[in-house]
């Protein structure tokens, strides 16, 4: 008998269910009746549901353009006086028609702009100050690439989406060699210059899907979804070569810089985002231990051989 879902409301309908239990829904099949749901949450208006549908019509009304919406606005004006108009013309007597008509279609003509302009205009400077603060509040100001919040709350996102259909996963950890050499020589102003070429020509080779992110000080950091652990090695190997053929022309110096980088495959044993980004670290040390301007990754651990059992011991 083919599992089919049925109401047992009529049958359970005397019983003392909580006063936020739905109706019992149950699973007829071939062993019984088993009962799926018996509450849900109540009902409750969202408020992050009405602050996204205010601002898509906030957007609606500023991608009309402030004549437009002038236009439509005096236009549906016109259509209201001229109703109130023909009402208070019904209601009262002896009110002429066409005076009326006149006053409430001069007044709509020369009210609605004079509203509406300001306000589309007031309109379209919140929605530039909200977008304003939504790019400092999500992008690194010298770099222009996440900052590390913003980095933080996508990757983990991204790497919940690879647990959960078991797709494979990186993250990169890059650090500037000798960055404090940079600062001395020639001044911070030359290494924040520094740190911006190192960000355009390492975003250059990430895929679309890639988050890229400054994790801290000259650290960056690169979330890979759907890559495995040849093709994370790959994307850091590009980075560190364009990084070492970047030149900076400064005050007639050229600077020269190159980075070492860490690489995590996600596996099992990462249980939290957190334990991908140690793993990461981790390699970056040993890549640092290596001399600098190299790719390490952290050596898996050793498989069990096959037959081979945990040590048994004795009581």
């Amino acid at each position: 008998m083919r599992n089919s879902h049925i109401s047992l409301a009529p049958r359970l309908r005397g019983l003392d269910w909580p006063k936020n239990c739905d109706s019992p829904r149950c699973l007829c099949s071939n062993s019984g009746l088993r009962i799926l749901r018996v509450s849900r949450q109540p009902h409750m208006p969202s408020a992050l549901a009405r602050s996204a549908r205010r601002h898509h019509a906030l957007r609606y009304l500023l991608a009309l353009g402030p004549w437009r919406t002038v236009l439509a606005s005096t236009l549906a004006a016109i259509v209201v006086a001229d109703g109130l108009a023909t009402a208070l013309w019904l209601w009262v007597d002896g009110i002429p028609l066409w005076p009326l008509l006149t006053v409430a279609l001069a007044s709509a003509l020369l009210v609605t702009p004079l509203a509406v302009w300001p306000l589309m205009r007031m309109l379209a400077d919140l929605e530039a100050k909200r977008a304003h603060l939504d790019v400092l509040a999500t992008r690194d100001e010298l770099t222009g690439v996440h900052n590390r919040r913003q980095f933080l709350v996508l990757a983990d996102r991204e790497w919940a989406r690879c647990r959960r259909y078991d797709t494979g996963a990186a993250v990169l950890m890059i650090d500037v060699d000798l960055f404090k050499r940079i600062n001395d020589l020639h001044g911070h102003l030359a290494g924040d210059l520094m740190l911006r070429e190192i960000a355009r020509v390492a975003g250059e080779t990430l895929r679309q899907p890639d988050l890229f992110g400054r994790f801290g000080g000259e650290e960056f950091m690169v979330f890979l979804p759907h890559a495995d652990a040849l093709g994370a090695l790959d994307a850091a190997e590009r980075i560190r070569e364009c990084v070492a053929a970047l030149t900076l022309e400064w005050r007639e110096q050229v600077v020269r810089t190159t980075v070492s980088i860490g690489v995590a495959t996600l596996d099992n044993s990462h249980d939290t985002f957190s334990a991908l980004i140690q793993e990461a670290d981790q390699a970056l040390y040993a890549a640092k231990e290596a001399g600098r301007n190299c790719v390490r990754s952290l050596p898996p651990p050793p498989a069990r051989q096959r037959g081979a059992g945990s040590p048994l011991k004795s009581r």
